[in-house]
């Protein structure tokens, strides 16, 4: 029997408030709490609770027959804590089923992957201690943020103790193949890797409700009608989704609860597949091959690649200048900061200075609260410019306290006439203004 793999991701960033030069160095506080709040709730109402009592629905129908995975961020856990725990309530009551997996995945939902190893397993590690704590199980399967994989990032996953990883079925990578199939690290082969079939997902996350697509309406008997007609001995199909899809990109009033209300008993009836978790096809199905990814890939845009991320001056310069604050990070325990540096890493902030408006326009403007990719780039490298001072500081008071202690220890009662200690360094001046 063949299987559909059914995946949700779970994700709101903490979005930035209107920060202007002048605030810099005098206001630490960066967050537009008003929008989190509403936006968060707002997911939750349409989207989150309702889908989770749909498929809280379909196991208590189906069983075990019918099975489904999450991958839940930790800046969107912390929201829902917050504003909508219910909603955290209604995903330990899937957790209690047995018949869903939450996956890990890097806590803020960060590019970190790409640039700096020892915080990406810091990410990931503490996303899966979440994970666990909630939900009751420590992830076995692992899947990046939007998706991003390539070979060295499958080896550090690997390293991590995962035995599972998902990614996108890029055209550019698969060639001939399909992604139909379980697959292996090129590196570490002890990494299985499942592949995003991005033409039935993406059936559901984008066309769904166009009524200019030449499928629409899209109901469950034609949807089905296309998994029959993938080739017999292909042996998983992939469907990853954002959870949104089902309420908030796609509403209501499209069908879409009413699509997969009706999916399973479709299913079930007109062909020969299952449903399984990412952890259900690590023990049931080994790789057909190992799959080559030299340079990252994605599920963004049509080029399944990070430019959506990374693609211009703008994004780079942000980029390189937060990571470069890295070194100075690992030695601070201040919370606030260490809180603050989480939540900058967060992919969105440099989503939101993508240029790409021609090949995904509408996909890059859903959510964003900026007028235009410079907005975003100058809001984002005001904030910046005020955290790194904080850091800065943060660094030399830590560097100044052992220096006074040492020699307040040192000192002896009665000598000879003492050496005067080396004074403290001069403050460094920052520049506070980094961008016009």
């Amino acid at each position: 029997m063949r299987s559909i793999c059914l995946y949700f991701q779970v994700h709101q960033p903490f979005r930035l408030r209107t920060y202007r030069f002048f605030n810099i160095g005098q206001d630490h506080h960066y967050y537009d709490d008003y929008q989190n709040r509403h936006i968060i709730r707002r997911v939750s109402e349409k989207s989150y609770l309702p889908a989770n009592n749909l498929m809280l629905e379909l196991i208590k129908e189906f069983g075990s027959a019918f099975k489904v995975s999450y991958s839940i961020s930790g800046t969107a856990l912390e929201q829902l804590e917050a504003h909508v725990p219910e909603v955290i309530a209604s995903f330990r009551q899937l957790a209690d089923t047995g018949q869903v997996e939450f996956l890990a995945e890097t806590y803020a939902h960060s590019l970190a992957s790409l640039a700096n190893k020892d915080e990406f397993v810091r990410q990931v590690e503490k996303h899966a201690a979440k994970v666990e704590a909630l939900f009751g199980k420590r992830p076995v399967t692992f899947r990046n943020t939007e998706l991003i994989y390539s070979d060295r990032i499958g080896e550090m996953v690997a390293d991590m103790g995962f035995h599972t990883m998902l990614t996108e079925g890029a055209k550019h990578i698969l060639g001939w193949k399909s992604p139909n199939f379980m697959y292996c690290n090129s590196i570490n082969p002890k990494l299985k890797v499942l592949l995003r079939n991005f033409r039935l997902s993406d059936d559901l996350t984008f066309r769904f409700s166009n009524q200019e697509w030449s499928e629409w309406p899209l109901t469950t008997e034609k949807f089905v009608n296309w998994l029959n007609k993938v080739d017999k001995n292909e042996e998983v199909v992939n469907l990853f989704l954002d959870y949104e899809t089902i309420g908030e990109h796609q509403w209501k009033e499209t069908g879409i609860f009413d699509f997969f209300r009706a999916l399973p008993t479709t299913v079930f009836s007109k062909s020969n597949f299952r449903f399984s978790t990412p952890e259900d096809l690590y023990n049931d199905l080994q790789p057909v091959s190992a799959i080559s990814v030299p340079h990252a890939i994605s599920w963004a845009d049509e080029e399944r690649d990070l430019t959506a991320w990374l693609g211009n001056e703008l994004q780079d310069e942000a980029f390189a200048k937060l990571y470069s604050y890295e070194p100075k990070i690992r030695n601070c325990t201040n919370p606030g900061i260490l809180r603050d540096w989480q939540y900058l890493q967060t992919s969105n902030h440099f989503y939101y200075m993508c240029t790409k408006w021609f090949s995904a326009g509408e996909v890059h403007k859903y959510f964003n609260p900026y007028g235009s990719p410079y907005e975003a780039f100058i809001n984002y490298m005001n904030v910046l410019s005020d955290f790194m001072i904080r850091v800065d500081e943060d660094a030399e008071a830590v560097v100044k306290v052992p220096v006074k202690e040492t020699a307040a220890k040192t000192k002896p009662a009665k000598a000879k006439k003492e050496t005067p200690a080396p004074k403290p360094q001069t403050k460094t001046k920052v520049k506070k203004k980094t961008s016009k």
